[in-house]
This record gives structure tokens, sequence and C-alpha cells, in this order.
């Protein structure tokens, strides 16, 4: 399971993204991006965060620390903002943390170089988890000590918002003609071969068993929390060993930024 903190202190909105996520102090001394349970988009985007973030962490790839935040909503009546105070106020028990990179740049392709092998690994993966929030528009990027890093998946297996309908969804294809790492000349071929292996039954167990069980509780369709569970593991592991073959768009991406 993820590490437990407390909200202790709430610092600020970020206005960035369409959920308010907030920017908080726990009681280990640390500083997170706070996603709540609260926010219009539900805790399905919380669950997308973990699987998706703890998937990523274990395949390479760089991406915030996550943790679950307990709140107390009393923390939310001394907030001056009423949106703020309401969805502090309406997400009691666990939240996401991410952990915050103090100073990080947001990436831009026309500011920075990104290899063709970085590139395709983000690519396959975001293609893995049909993650349609990482176009040159908002590239959910970020530039850390010089490195790239991966953030906000929220977006991503939207299969899991209809379960009778999952294994098609899965099915279709990732179009990466608008992905901001595109014009990278991302090495599809290569990322596949060295990534997919990885993806593993024991793998995706160990992810999905990162989920907080309360955000698993009462769907629809679940006679328990493990079978849910099991339910997120399945589209991923049949995508991972075929999905490079699914990917369309390429031939009309440009080679200049």
């Amino acid at each position: 399971m993820l590490k437990e903190v407390a909200a202790t202190r709430y610092i600020t909105p970020l206005r960035e993204g369409g959920s308010l996520p907030g920017l908080v102090e726990a009681d280990d001394l640390g500083t997170y991006v706070m996603k709540f349970t609260g926010a219009g988009q539900g805790r399905k985007t919380l669950v997308a965060e973990v699987v998706c973030g703890e998937l990523a962490r274990r395949l390479g790839l760089r991406v915030p620390g996550l943790v679950t935040i307990g709140l107390d909503p009393v923390l939310g009546l001394a907030e001056p903002d009423q949106e703020v105070q309401e969805l502090l106020k309406s997400s009691g028990g666990p939240n996401l943390g991410m952990d915050f990179l103090s100073r990080a740049m947001g990436f831009d392709p026309l500011a920075f170089e990104v290899s063709a092998e970085d590139a395709g690994r983000i690519v396959w993966f975001d293609a893995l988890v049909n993650n349609v929030d990482r176009s040159w528009r908002n590239p959910n990027l970020l530039m850390w000590h010089g490195d790239l890093w991966l953030i906000d998946h929220g977006a991503t297996m939207i299969w899991h918002h209809n379960w009778p309908g999952a294994e098609a969804s899965a099915a279709k294809p990732y179009d990466i003609s608008d992905h901001a790492l595109a014009p990278f000349g991302p090495d599809i071929a290569s990322a596949a071969a060295e990534l997919a292996p990885l993806v593993t039954e024991d793998l995706l167990a160990e992810v999905t068993a990162e989920i907080p069980e309360a955000w698993l509780v009462d769907e629809p369709g679940f006679d328990s929390v493990d079978a849910l569970r099991r339910a997120y593991a399945r589209p991923l592991l049949a995508r991972a060993g075929v999905i490079h073959e699914r990917i369309k768009g390429i031939d009309g991406i440009k080679g200049g930024r």
C-alpha cells in the first residue's frame, strides 16, 4: 500500500487543472500536490493516478512519489475561497498526494530535446494506458534537475468508466499524431521490446494492490475489491504485448519542431 500521511495545512489551490488540486503540508513534513476524492472527476481519477504512476515507476519512468493523504474536513473551515472550502469539506478521508517538485519547469517541446529512446518509452507507456492527455497543448511533463518527469494520469484507462465495454475499449488503437513527444521520432519498437515483457500478471497485481481499498468499494458489477483489482490489471496485460502494433498517426508526424 502507498505510504499514509495526514494533511496538516492547506497552502494554496493549483488552478492549472480542472480538478482544482491543492498544495498541502503533511505530518511527515513533506509538501504534496493533493488531488481530492470530492473533485468532480471522483475517485476513479485517483485510481488511475495510482495505477499509472506506480506502473510507470516500475517500468523505469520518472514520476513523483505517491502517498495517500488523510484529510480532516475541518481544514476547510478557514478557507476564504468558497469553492476550495466546499472541496475540502467533501473530501474527508484518504486522498492522493504527489511529491511536489519544487521549481520544476513545464516541458516545452520547442525548448527541450528528448532522445528517440526516451520519447519511445513514454509514448509506448501512454499507449498502454491510453493516456489522452499528453498533447503538445498540455504535455503533463515537467523538467526537474535536467530530467523529464511524467505527471497527471487521471485521464487514462477510459475503459474503467464503463466496465461492461472495457474489453472492446481496451482493444482500440492509440493515435499519437497529437502527442507532445511525437516530433522527437519516438523509437516505439525498441520500447516495446524492452518494456512489454516487464508487464506481467505479478507486476500488475503488485501495482493494483497499491490502490486504497476505500476507492474501490461498492463498484457496480463486482462482488469484491480483489475482483475489481484484477479487472484493472486484465486490459493492461492484454495490451502490453500488442499495443505497439496498434499505434497510429506515426506516418503523419512532422520531423521538425
